[in-house]
């Protein structure tokens, strides 16, 4: 289903970012609220070979699994009026670039207290897209991002600023997936300078 079918008729939209958004969305909103979606986890299992690496050395960046289980903190942007249009086509290019996106509207949860959940347009990367990489260890994941950089900059920042958002603003969640892999291509990242 395409952004455009979702919100027909709507004057203002959720969209909930769990990557480089939470960072830099480049689009106006009226406001912002960290909070999470469920039944989602994060994992950096989609190839990238133009933000954040290439034809030869493709990145790595998030996409979203289905577990019953899981939750997956972000940030949902508010847009209104002008801006729903506005941020859609953005995110068309930004996001779906590549191809093999999909878009899904998800419960999100704001962290304040008392704050009802509401509806989200979210884009997640799908496993038939041909730059899907799927499941690695972390060292591995690590060490790929350590090396790989795109037309948006180097991998490494991604994972870093991914990982500076979880501890600054979700202070209470353990993201194991994200901070592993930080760890590993942080050490690969001191063992080249190391090297040098």
């Amino acid at each position: 289903m395409k952004p455009q079918d979702i919100i027909s008729g709507k004057s203002s939209l959720w969209i909930f970012g769990y990557g480089s958004l939470v960072w830099k969305p480049d689009f106006k909103y009226k406001r912002s609220e960290v909070g999470h979606i469920k039944g989602y986890k994060r994992r950096f299992w989609h190839g990238d070979n133009f933000h954040r690496g290439s034809d030869e050395l493709p990145g790595r960046v998030v996409t979203l699994i289905e577990d019953d289980d899981a939750a997956t903190w972000g940030v949902a942007f508010e847009v209104s009026g002008s801006q729903v249009e506005e941020s859609l086509k953005y995110l068309n290019v930004r996001e779906t670039v590549c191809g093999g996106y999909v878009t899904k509207m998800v419960d999100f949860f704001p962290d304040g207290e008392n704050e009802p959940p509401v509806s989200a347009l979210v884009y997640i990367a799908t496993s038939d897209n041909t730059l899907y990489l799927g499941p690695a260890s972390p060292e591995e994941i690590g060490a790929q991002i350590a090396m790989c950089r795109g037309k948006t900059g180097h991998n490494l920042e991604y994972l870093v600023r991914l990982a500076e958002f979880m501890r600054n603003s979700c202070p209470h969640v353990e993201d194991r997936h994200l901070f592993s892999i930080e760890a590993a291509a942080l050490t690969v990242v001191s063992y080249l300078l190391a090297a040098q």
